[in-house]
């Protein structure tokens, strides 16, 4: 029997705690606890960028061509080879060059003897010209006679004076085909790489069609990169701006320290656009971009002819200034003031106001309003409203 009350009494006790534990979680769920995400006030550097791709390219690249048509008959250079300007690079088949030059150095050298003959006569009919005035003066020679010798002393001067003109042409001649014959030494205009061969030794080039290209040399100690900076940004985008960029093979190298050298005037379509394409009706319209020009130095070659890069064109900085996430700000008053709210230590929000720098849309520069080290209310964890100077409950941890 006593067995049976003291059940019964357990029982008792074990129904009253368990209606007090449920009145203590009505009770303490009546008001939920809010949880706030915070950051604090740092020092950072923040800038405002424009972000573009780029293409590197090099900064100085020549395609050295043939002049003469002929075969190729030995290439001096592989891929990759350094050069030196004049080193020689290849040699065309150079036996009509040599032919020619010998026929016009012949066609020269007949020319040149028929005028020596011809001054050898000169010199006979001016003697005997001279001779017929003599006698005529004297009145022992006839007119006729005189009158004959002036004119074949004419006509020898005549044909030498024609002489001398061909001459000239055959001299003229004589240097195309030197010229000619040294065309088919092709050699480097520049100091450079070869970073091109399109053609093989053994295969014929004609010059006549076409300028075909033999090798293409290219200075890599310089780069350039064509930034594409849509049309939406170039508005605000000046000629000697600070610049950077990355590339995909090292993701974490910043290469800084550049300006943006140029921004050319129309888009690289312009070079492919026709009337007839421009006055078309069509209301197709893809996007617009210019390239930012920006040179930069490449003593190690890491950088590659086409490599893509990850290009910043600064628009504003401020280095070691108060930052807040650009979040964080509830609302804009406009004259750079906007409202932050502060977590104080009693854990209630304080409404502040701010004066504002430069916003990347990340971070934002605070120029006063604010210290180093204050908490800024960035949201609320669980979506409820701040503001009002309204006194929140104390933060969970």
């Amino acid at each position: 029997m006593l067995k049976l009350i003291k059940i019964k009494y357990l029982f008792i006790v074990t129904i009253i705690f368990a209606i007090i534990y449920i009145a203590y979680l009505i009770t303490s769920n009546s008001t939920p606890t809010i949880n706030y995400i915070t950051a604090p006030v740092t020092k950072s550097n923040v800038e405002k960028t424009v972000l573009a791709d780029g293409t590197i390219s090099a900064f100085k690249q020549v395609s050295v061509g043939a002049q003469v048509s002929g075969q190729i008959k030995k290439l001096y250079v592989e891929l990759g080879d350094e050069v030196k300007q004049g080193d020689m690079i290849a040699e065309i088949d150079d036996l009509k060059q040599s032919n020619d030059l010998k026929q016009s150095e012949a066609s020269l050298n007949s020319l040149e003897a028929q005028r020596e003959a011809k001054k050898a006569r000169l010199v006979n009919y001016q003697l005997t010209y001279e001779r017929q005035r003599k006698l005529v003066n004297k009145g022992v020679g006839a007119q006729s006679d005189l009158d004959a010798a002036k004119a074949e002393f004419d006509a020898i001067k005549a044909d030498i004076a024609a002489i001398d003109a061909d001459i000239v042409k055959a001299q003229v001649a004589v240097d195309t085909a030197k010229v000619n014959l040294g065309y088919t030494k092709i050699r480097s205009p520049i100091d450079g790489v070869i970073v091109a061969i399109p053609v093989n030794q053994g295969q014929t080039v004609n010059s006549v069609q076409s300028a075909p290209t033999i090798v293409k040399v290219a200075q890599l100690d310089k780069m350039t990169i064509e930034a594409q900076i849509s049309e939406a940004d170039v508005v605000d985008v000046k000629k000697g701006m600070p610049v950077y960029f990355t590339i995909l093979g090292q993701p974490n190298r910043r290469f800084d320290g550049l300006t943006l050298r140029a921004i050319e005037p129309a888009p690289e379509s312009i070079n492919t656009e026709t009337n007839a394409i421009s006055s078309s009706s069509s209301t197709t319209k893809s996007a617009i971009y210019y390239n930012g020009l920006f040179d930069v130095d490449n003593p190690d070659h890491v950088l590659r002819i086409s490599m893509t890069a990850q290009v910043y064109i600064v628009l504003s900085e401020a280095k070691d200034v108060l930052t807040i996430p650009s979040q964080a700000i509830q609302k804009k008053l406009g004259n750079n003031k906007a409202i932050v709210y502060l977590l104080n230590q009693s854990k209630e929000i304080e409404e502040r106001e701010v004066t504002l720098g430069i916003d990347n849309n990340v971070n934002v520069e605070v120029k006063s309003g604010v210290k180093e080290g204050d908490t800024i209310v960035v949201s609320s964890a669980n979506g409820a409203l701040v503001g009002n100077n309204a006194r929140a409950p104390r933060v969970r941890f």
